[in-house]
């Protein structure tokens, strides 16, 4: 599973995953957007941040939510 949000305008945004749960048929992933703070040092640049997610085959369907920027 390919997780993305789209165009950044530096290098200091990535994206992690918060929890994993399995409730009956479904398979819940909360993802966060990690923001640059004031005065980190980042690459004035046009990034597209990614996470590419792994999971066993399964019938469950699988439910990801996004939690915001932290």
């Amino acid at each position: 599973m390919l997780v993305t949000t789209g165009p950044r305008s530096s290098t200091g945004y990535s994206i992690h995953v918060e929890s994993v749960t399995v409730k009956g048929g479904t398979i819940d992933v909360v993802i966060r957007e990690r923001t640059p703070s004031l005065g980190e040092v980042v690459a004035p640049r046009l990034t597209y941040p990614l996470l590419l997610l792994t999971l066993p085959k399964s019938s469950k369907h699988v439910h990801v939510k996004y939690a915001g920027r932290a």
